[in-house]
């Protein structure tokens, strides 16, 4: 067994150095929620890329967020060194690395922070003090691994689930850009997702995401909210067609923080298996989740509010970002599936229709 990770000081320098997704940040919280329980006293920084940055930008469990970018002042061998240099002048007392790349645990090295936990992974063995080696073949939800490994380190707390948070301010401006599209505070707002940056095999179809929006807003008198990102404006563009414009389109019109408080106020969310997926469930929001080529086992929505829809096709989930064959993953799923699952789920809620 490894020595429990204890430190002379009561208030410990921690650097937590995130995973590079969104929707794998979000399912490292609970796994930050035992090291802030394990550690109150400490002083905990997360390192994260600019888009996982802002999901900490407030967090309660963390007090400061740095940022790092490949693509600017950290870019290639150079840019490891000035960002080594700058977490050299905090004096960290232990960095927990969360991703299992070799980078990811270069740095740290390379600033000296005395202890260094992370996965044995990656040929960077020598570059942790502490390491995971965990059963490859017993892994199950993400959730569960991110816990399993500051476990290991005798990091535990009290069971969660992910969580974020949003500010009033946030939230107050969600509320203000829906009222100004005639979105009230009681009206029933459902979320369309269609989007998911992993890549085309991941999405279901834009006419399918649009009959099932049209039947469920009828159902349940809702106004249809679409979301995506920047490269996911001709996909939303799609379904605004398909509904003859009946919807408010805010794809590529949002930051992640946006995003989190207007996610935060739906009261029912369509979803492919993508970061806006693990938002909805962080914040309580049902949902119906679309899997195709990746393992529901591992990345499902991490709540008792979702509802996996998913086919048992012979070559899935092949984890792949692009079909090389029929995508019969995805046209196996019908519109018939997904407002069925979403009806079933909306019975087994207290107040499906009550505001989130």
């Amino acid at each position: 067994m490894p020595p429990t990770l204890q430190f002379p000081v009561p208030n410990p320098r921690i650097l937590i150095r995130s995973v590079n997704w969104i929707g794998d940040a979000v399912m490292t919280t609970p796994a930050i929620s035992a090291i802030r329980e394990r550690f109150p006293q400490a002083e905990i920084t997360l390192l994260a890329n600019p888009l996982v940055s802002q999901l900490f930008s407030p967090h309660e469990w963390v007090d400061r967020v740095m940022t790092f970018d490949r693509r600017g002042s950290h870019k290639g061998i150079g840019g490891k060194f000035r960002l080594a240099g700058e977490l050299r002048k905090h004096r960290f007392d232990a960095a927990i690395i969360l991703p299992n790349s070799f980078d990811s645990a270069l740095v740290p090295w390379l600033a000296g922070i005395p202890v260094r936990l992370g996965k044995r992974s990656d040929g960077r063995g020598l570059l942790l003090t502490g390491r995971y080696c965990p059963d490859e073949s017993a892994i199950g939800h993400e959730v569960d691994y991110y816990l399993d490994l500051v476990r290991h380190f005798g990091i535990t707390g009290r069971p969660m689930t992910p969580h974020l948070v949003t500010t009033p301010d946030e939230d107050m401006g969600a509320a203000a850009l829906l009222a100004a599209q005639g979105v009230g505070e009681n009206t029933f707002v459902l979320g369309i997702n269609p989007g998911a940056t992993f890549g085309s095999a991941k999405r279901w179809y834009p006419e399918r995401f649009a009959e099932v929006a049209r039947r469920l807003a009828a159902e349940w008198q809702a106004r249809i909210v679409i979301f995506g990102g920047p490269d996911e404006t001709d996909i939303a563009a799609g379904i605004e067609h398909h509904l003859a414009g009946d919807c408010l389109n805010l794809a590529g019109k949002t930051t992640v923080r946006d995003l989190m408080a207007l996610i935060k106020r739906c009261n029912f969310f369509i979803t492919n298996d993508s970061g806006p997926m693990h938002i909805a469930a962080a914040f309580g929001v049902p949902l119906v989740a679309i899997f195709g080529p990746t393992d529901h086992t591992g990345t499902a929505p991490y709540t008792g509010r979702a509802v996996v829809v998913h086919k048992d096709v012979e070559c899935a989930p092949c984890k792949l970002r692009e079909c090389p064959i029929d995508h019969r993953c995805m046209t196996e799923i019908t519109a018939d599936d997904v407002v069925a699952a979403a009806m079933r789920l909306s019975q087994q809620l207290p107040s499906p229709k009550a505001p989130a």
